[in-house]
């Protein structure tokens, strides 16, 4: 589950990437799992794109993409594994709708 092939899935209007998760929550594993994965490689493919990690108790594993013209895309991934994570995550950076 190595970030290849982001450098081509990701929208060029792509501007930020916000991740909300929990710390410690079973809900936010897969998510987590996510992350520890593929930062590193989309980081390296995209080292303009600013990504905010926020670890916080109690909240929904969320991933919020921003677009230009200010344009917001939000997927909550509470309960996925990993695997399903990064399925979503890849439709929601590819910005088609």
């Amino acid at each position: 589950m190595a970030a290849r092939g982001f450098s081509t899935t990701v929208s060029k209007g792509l501007r930020e990437l916000r991740v909300h998760m929990s710390q410690g929550s079973v809900s936010s594993k897969g998510l987590r799992d996510f992350i520890g994965q593929a930062y590193p490689g989309l980081k390296q493919a995209h080292p303009g794109l600013p990504i905010l990690i926020r670890e916080a108790s109690g909240v929904d594993a969320q991933i919020i993409a921003r677009f230009e013209r200010g344009r917001e895309r939000k997927i909550v991934v509470d309960d996925m594994t990993a695997g399903d994570v990064e399925q979503r995550f890849r439709a929601l950076v590819a910005g088609d709708k």
